[in-house]
């Protein structure tokens, strides 16, 4: 059974979110109120997803999010920002600390359990009606990076490919579509990418490719 932190400062929010994962069978574990609080619960609770608000009093979801999640940290509990506020610098944030998905809180009910499941998954996410605009913006706010020869050495001809349509947006049957691929093949590519490079899903996997110059804005 998945197994979940829910973090947000208004306790109805808490009590919905419970009430719509446990009414599919995922179990949630504890709650926080605040970025400090939720780092000592995960601590303690070790959950396969942290559901992480990012504007909190008493400290904010997104140090929270880099002391669970982000670079270096050992044994990291995945960490979906999950949030109000849409195209804002408290996304790009999460995403830089380490997050691996983000949703609005006004998703779907279905939408919720599922971006859930696939964060415990390892498949991350960027809600879908923002992947595209979220991925252009956090690239545009990177600037100009200068390539890594190493990171461009880790990976085949045909990653690189991957890579590059994952960094615009695209799912794993539009990667297929447009390489003439199976969809199955695109995830078993991007199993051995993340393999290689380190990176644990595939939100962190363009963070990565965006980080090294692997893709550049606009490329």
């Amino acid at each position: 059974m998945t197994r979940v932190v829910l973090v947000d400062d208004q306790a109805v929010v808490r009590a919905g979110f419970t009430v719509i994962l446990q009414s599919e069978g995922l179990e949630v574990v504890g709650e926080a109120s605040n970025g400090a609080d939720a780092v000592r619960v995960a601590r303690r609770e070790r959950p396969d997803v942290v559901c992480m608000d990012v504007r909190m009093p008493g400290g904010d979801g997104i140090a929270a999010t880099r002391e669970l999640a982000g670079p270096g940290v050992v044994d990291p509990v995945p960490v979906l920002v999950v949030s109000t506020f849409d195209l804002d610098d408290y996304v790009f944030g999460a995403l830089e600390a380490g997050a691996s998905g983000f949703l609005l809180k006004d998703a779907e009910p279905e939408v919720l359990v599922d971006a859930v499941r696939r964060v415990a998954a390892g498949d991350g996410l960027v809600d879908q009606t923002l992947t595209r605009r979220v991925i252009d913006e956090f690239a545009r706010r990177r600037g100009p990076v200068v390539p890594d020869p190493a990171a461009t050495g880790l990976l085949t001809a045909r990653e690189r490919e991957i890579v590059a349509l994952l960094c615009r947006g695209s799912s794993n049957a539009e990667i297929a579509a447009a390489l003439f691929l199976e969809p199955s093949t695109v995830k078993s590519h991007l199993s051995r990418i993340m393999t290689k490079t380190g990176a644990r899903d595939r939100v962190q996997l363009v963070v990565w490719a965006y980080d090294t110059g692997l893709v550049v804005p606009g490329g």
